[in-house]
């Protein structure tokens, strides 16, 4: 008993010395040379370079067990000279035959082992930089941001060079990082003042920890990090990047609304542009770019589009958008930067001095005016786009701001203008508002119209309880065409949405957590009348390699007029969906995902003079990662959608998506990459929608040096079923039952850094 107590007792020092030790912060040497691994042989620090670095240790778990120390030590050695940011891990770990490390490409680390350091170099606690690595020395880089927006958490479309190497021991394994100072923006100031975070996972335990301590009883990441003191004299300069590119592909597709009928067409295509970027004063950015690069290699995930009522929302990858992205988020989605379809140029400048921070672009888009018929008064006509950002920090973690767009097209226009807030109310509670207007016209010229948007949210984030409680208003004239508005942003609606999860950690179970709460949701139109109710109670379980979730959910849905043709009145809907979800990532080489949705839904696409009504309804989505072996990655998604009239009556359709991504690792630079993806649609007759098959075959050689320079090469197929007739000497397109190949294309694409 007493030595539990003495031991209980160090435990609490320690702690108190971590605590302040993160308080406190660490200070960081300037070192003379590039330490490397050869500088850690053994896994301890060899060469008097490797002694004079700062050393961090004592790292605390977040998952599963908050505050409680590390299940494997970690060591991090810190250190900086005129150019580079260092930091050499030593991972340790009892167990090291069972530490997941597989050669894979840039990004795709998921269920493996990794570390990685985040940097708020501002010291604003609003943003920072995150850098990971395997222990090959896989990287994983991405932009944190605090609060609710679209582009809180991790955005991984921002990209960075740096270098990184891994190397696996018979105690663990180590890893080397060496961030360029270019690669960062800071104060220019003699003396630097950022914040750190060393953090670690071992998804073997479904462990996270950290240094200093990140715990889930405070909301926030930044606001727990620790100060990093020590970097003098040092500037990333007013340094250059220019990244010219080079696309070219063969085509040969089917013109469906060829003159006299379809038929096919072959086409060559070259394509030439320019990225640049220039730096000043450490801290604001300037991008221009000519013809830009926005031929996208890497596919899309697999969504379901199929009896949706509302647009389905892909990732921005182009490079152009990527950089300080946000600085252009708020609550409200008012840029989606995928609307701006085809440039010809482009400018934006972004950066931030003290407390304020500034961004702007202006761009045009060619996209409206191609493909026109003659005559159209919008043919060759371009849309041009402006628009302005702006923010001030006040104190911790509080922020206002504005945001302004305008989108000129033809005689028509949609400007938008935006005040917005985020406060800090303490540890646990998070206030966030915006206030929007829209004054647009109609493109072809009309009557002009305002409206407006407001939305205010309080969100409390602890150890037990997490709730969100969010009320949005939106009139019937407002637009945002630059934005993605969901469901409860939409035109004249009015409503509020509320969760509530309860958190329980068993002490001495092999349960990690439980989780139970709800999800509630009330929309009215701005007459006040209901359209929509959602109602939504669940139940989850986590292991350290298992989740399984429950959940209901209760639906009352409103039709009007103006959501769907032939409804008269106002209708309503009441449909109900049960929901089991399965993880498991016990095996090495294994991860698997599934859900099972059985229930109700609303038929949207009933037959041609047919109002919408209540079918039953299933859904299966599975995801399942193979590694063979450790240079093989195979991620297969399958997803099976059924709807049939209520008791077994007839079938309203039948959809099913199978996607399988095959990629084999040569080396961390080379890679082969085959995927191929199969989707049917099989209607029945409770349904307007046609018979549709689409099978696509997709192969990309990649050499990669870093995200801005790299080689494609790449061959796409497709196939559909349909099939060409000749009638009354009219070619005419029609479904047919077998598959046939309507195109298919040939692509070289290679880009290259330029940096000074």
């Amino acid at each position: 008993m007493k030595a539990l107590k003495y031991l209980l007792a160090i435990s609490i020092t320690c702690s108190s010395l971590l605590s302040f030790a993160a308080e406190d912060g660490i200070t960081i040497p300037r070192i003379e040379g590039e330490p490397t691994l050869a500088d850690f042989e053994g896994m301890e620090p060899r060469t008097e370079l490797a002694r004079s670095m700062s050393k961090v240790e004592g790292f605390i778990q977040r998952d599963p067990d908050d505050g409680e120390p590390a299940s494997q030590h970690t060591e991090v050695y810190i250190g900086y000279d005129q150019t580079n940011l260092y930091a050499i891990w030593l991972a340790f770990d009892t167990e090291p035959e069972l530490i997941r490390a597989n050669l894979s490409s840039r990004e795709n680390v998921g269920g493996d082992d990794r570390v990685g350091l985040t940097i708020d170099t501002f010291n604003d606690q609003r943003t920072a930089l995150s850098f990971h690595s395997t222990p090959l020395g896989i990287q994983w880089d991405a932009r944190w941001t605090e609060g609710s927006s679209l582009r809180a958490g991790f955005d991984i479309t921002f990209d960075s060079v740096w270098n990184s190497d891994g190397q696996l021991t018979d105690q663990g394994y180590m890893v080397s990082m060496a961030v360029p100072l270019r690669s960062l923006r800071f104060p220019d100031s003699d003396e630097q003042l950022w914040r750190v975070q060393f953090g670690r996972n071992i998804p073997r335990l479904s462990e996270f920890a950290y240094w200093p301590q990140y715990t889930i009883e405070i909301e926030g990441r930044l606001n727990q990090t620790a100060l990093l003191r020590g970097i003098e004299n040092v500037s990333p300069g007013n340094n250059s990047q220019f990244i010219p590119f080079l696309f070219a592909r063969d085509v040969e597709a089917l013109d469906a609304s060829a003159l006299g009928g379809p038929k096919f067409d072959s086409t060559t295509e070259q394509d030439v542009g320019l990225d640049a970027k220039f730096v000043f004063n450490d801290s604001w950015v300037l991008d221009l770019t000519l013809n830009p690069d926005f031929s996208q290699v890497e596919s899309d995930e697999p969504q379901v589009t199929v009896n949706e009522r509302f647009e389905v929302q892909f990732p921005e990858r182009r490079p152009f958008f990527v950089e300080n992205a946000d600085f252009f988020a708020t609550d409200s989605n008012l840029l989606f930067t995928r609307r701006i379809v085809d440039p010809e140029g482009g400018i934006r400048f972004t950066g931030r001095e003290g407390d304020y921070g500034l961004g702007a672009i202006f761009i045009n888009d060619e996209a409206p005016g191609l493909n026109r018929v003659a005559g159209d008064p919008l043919d060759g006509e371009k849309a041009n786009i402006g628009i302005i950002r702006g923010f001030r920090d006040i104190s911790e973690q509080s922020r206002v701001g504005f945001f302004l767009s305008d989108r000129e097209l033809g005689e028509g226009y949609n400007r938008v203008a935006s005040l917005d807030f985020r406060f800090k109310l303490s540890d646990n509670w998070i206030s966030q508002g915006q206030l929007v207007g829209s004054d647009s016209e109609p493109t072809l010229g009309g009557e002009a119209t305002t409206g407006y948007q407001r939305n205010i949210q309080i969100n409390h984030t602890g150890r037990t309880v997490n709730s969100h409680t969010h009320f949005i208003e939106t009139t019937d004239n407002f637009r945002a065409d630059l934005g993605f508005q969901n469901r409860f942003y939409k035109p004249d609606t009015t409503g509020i949405h509320n969760s509530v999860n309860l958190n329980f950690y068993p002490e001495d179970s092999n349960l990690n957590s439980w989780t139970t709460g709800f999800f509630d949701v009330y929309l009215n139109d701005n007459d006040g009348k209901r359209i929509y109710h959602q109602f939504g109670p669940n139940l989850n379980f986590n292991w350290n390699t298992t989740g399984i979730g429950f959940s209901f959910t209760d639906y009352a849905e409103i039709l009007r007029p103006q959501d769907f043709s032939g409804i008269i009145t106002n209708t309503r809907y009441d449909y109900e969906t049960y929901q089991v979800d399965v993880f498991n990532s016990t095996l090495q080489t294994a991860t698997f995902r599934a859900t099972y949705r059985e229930g109700r839904a609303l038929n949207l696409v009933p037959p041609v003079g047919t109002l919408p009504y209540v079918t039953d309804t299933s859904r299966i989505s599975l995801f399942f990662q193979w590694r063979p072996i450790d240079r093989l990655s195979i991620n297969n998604t399958y997803f099976l959608t059924e709807l049939e009239n209520r008791g077994g009556g007839a079938k309203v359709f039948t959809n099913e998506i199978l996607r399988s991504n095959w990629n084999y690792q040569f080396t961390k630079e080379l890679s082969l990459r085959f995927i191929a993806q199969y989707d049917e649609t099989d209607a029945g007759p409770a349904t307007r929608l046609e018979d549709d098959e689409n099978l696509n075959f997709d192969v990309l050689l990649r050499y990669v040096i870093n995200p801005w320079s790299a080689f494609y090469l790449g061959y796409n197929s497709n196939h559909s079923n349909f099939d060409i007739v000749e009638y009354e000497g009219e070619r005419e397109l029609i479904v047919a039952n077998d598959l046939r190949q309507d195109g298919d294309q040939f692509f070289v694409k290679f880009s290259y850094l330029f940096q000074r």
